[in-house]
């Protein structure tokens, strides 16, 4: 049966919580926006997902590879899929696709994508260009509201605020998807300095969890160990206020050791040039382990995530699960199919304590091992942030050159 055609759900399957409370591990899916910009089907700087209805095969394609990795939940990609951002500088998205298609074409997506498994459907909004451009909180409400309306008609299983950069919007996400009864996580594009408005990476979990989020932790912006280190932070101010959550991380898959407040979005190398960051199999082998013994139990990633990234996190794991991936079928862990390899120095390769130990090189010359942030210090309520229907001029564009020269920002 086709999705367009699915009028009720299957026989019932295990919900979000009802699997946390009973201590499974849950792995989360990949990054979408990135892995379909690379492939071509999303734009770089609106990072708007329409590919739903443009291109929904590619869409279906890496749910399906996430999922034959081994996550437990699909997202619909509807990152960025409210009505504003589709129609923000010149996007014009709603004008040729409207806003409910686009988020319907990606709930069916993903719903289609796990069924027959036991995998879940989470519907995710995103922080909005409405609350940057101080509009209301009752605005910016009533955008989470349109794309909630597509997620209850199409029956997903849980919700997820993602990608917030100020708590407060954040807090206003929880409270309006908590309207539909449905078990809630919420997760923010912070560091361990906190959101951007300088509310402690603590006080957001605590600020979340009394919104009413089941669950809360991190996603994107920073690399796994830095998210870990944020979420341990938000462990530790809940349980100091006596506050009860799951914890979930689904950090970036590229390293960032010198982000500063504002993640990778303030490296130069962003968007187009992060490849020699990427994190390798092996470091998510190690980020899975971590975020366990940390105690978090939905496990998953975010830009740069790719399926292999999912899988090496599904094997290290797969004791504490009682199961490897569909995908491991092809995969010995830490490389034990090398000793079928023609040559023998390749064949010595095929241990786990040569992959543990292996400091990878860039093959770059000279190449400088961090960067220096753009530190431009701006966040709400400045007028550069101030958003806009009509696409980006000429002027405008010449004044934000100028003002990065003055500012005295730098490649490396």
């Amino acid at each position: 049966m086709s999705t367009s055609s699915r009028k009720t759900k299957p026989p019932a399957k295990k919900g979000i919580l009802e699997r946390l409370n009973a201590g499974e591990v849950l792995i989360g899916d990949g990054g979408f926006v990135f892995a379909l910009e690379k492939r071509g089907y999303v734009k770089a700087g609106p990072w708007t997902p329409e590919a739903t209805v443009e291109y929904p095969e590619a869409v279906r394609q890496l749910h399906n590879e996430f999922l034959r990795a081994g996550a437990d939940v699909m997202q619909t990609f509807t990152f960025y899929a409210s009505e504003d951002k589709l129609e923000n500088r010149g996007n014009y998205v709603t004008k040729k696709i409207s806003s409910a298609k686009v988020n319907e074409a990606a709930c069916e997506l993903a719903l289609e994508a796990v069924s027959g498994t036991a995998a879940l459907v989470a519907g995710g909004v995103s922080q909005t260009p409405s609350y940057l451009s101080n509009k209301s909180e009752t605005h910016v409400k009533a955008i989470f509201r349109q794309q909630l309306e597509v997620f209850v008609r199409k029956q997903v299983d849980f919700l997820i605020a993602e990608y917030f950069e100020h708590v407060e919007e954040a807090v206003w996400a929880v409270q309006t998807l908590k309207e539909t009864g449905m078990p809630v996580a919420a997760t923010m594009c912070i560091g361990p300095e906190g959101d951007l408005h300088g509310v402690s990476a603590g006080q957001c979990a605590v600020q979340l969890v009394k919104a009413g989020a089941d669950i809360v932790g991190v996603n994107c912006h920073f690399d796994p160990s830095t998210s870990l280190r944020t979420v341990k932070l938000m462990k530790e101010a809940l349980q100091a206020a006596g506050l009860k959550a799951h914890l979930m991380t689904q950090p970036l898959g590229f390293h960032t050791p010198d982000c500063n407040k504002q993640g990778f979005i303030d490296l130069p190398e962003f968007p187009f040039a992060l490849e020699p960051r990427i994190c390798t199999r092996w470091e998510m082998h190690r980020y899975a382990r971590e975020a366990y013994a940390l105690g978090v139990r939905y496990i998953g990633g975010c830009c740069g995530f790719e399926a292999y990234h999912v899988r090496a996190m599904a094997e290290e794991l797969a004791v504490e699960r009682g199961r490897l991936p569909a995908a491991s079928e092809k995969h010995d862990s830490w490389g034990a199919g090398l000793g079928m390899h023609t040559k023998p120095w390749v064949r010595a390769r095929a241990r786990k304590d040569y992959w543990e130990k292996l400091e990878p090189s860039t093959g770059r010359p000279f190449s400088c091992a961090c960067s220096h942030p753009d530190s431009w210090g701006i966040t709400k309520g400045h007028a550069d942030l101030v958003q806009q229907t009509d696409a980006t001029t000429e002027n405008q564009l010449k004044a934000l050159f100028t003002s990065q020269k003055s500012k005295g920002s730098k490649t490396v």
